[in-house]
């Protein structure tokens, strides 16, 4: 299991990624889509990093925005595992992830 950073460690890498902060134990970050759909898009390729990594985050989704909650719970706070997940995902964010199907809906 890895080591909890403390508060300064933890400050010293927030600043490595855009947009990340901390909240009690973990850090967070919200992330804002054009449509729903681009939102359940980006959740699924988060949940295929997660699973790679063997680390998952709390995912908290309301319409087009997405918040994410990182935190290593057998170390009961921020580890090095939450910054190597959060570094992985920000990959995903940058390379625009959408739906691979649009539907419209008839009214």
């Amino acid at each position: 299991m890895p080591r909890r950073l403390d508060k300064s460690e933890v400050d010293t890498e927030l600043k490595r990624l855009d947009g990340w902060k901390k909240e009690g134990r973990f850090i967070t970050k919200t992330y804002e889509f054009e449509e729903f759909m681009d939102g359940i898009a980006f959740i699924g390729e988060v949940a295929r990093v997660a699973e790679e990594q063997e680390h998952h985050p709390d995912i908290h989704l309301r319409y087009t925005k997405v918040t994410l909650a990182l935190q290593t719970h057998s170390a009961g706070g921020v580890t090095a595992w939450d910054f190597g997940l959060a570094t992985a995902i920000e990959k995903v964010a940058r390379a625009g992830v959408r739906p691979t199907k649009r539907r419209t809906r008839s009214r």
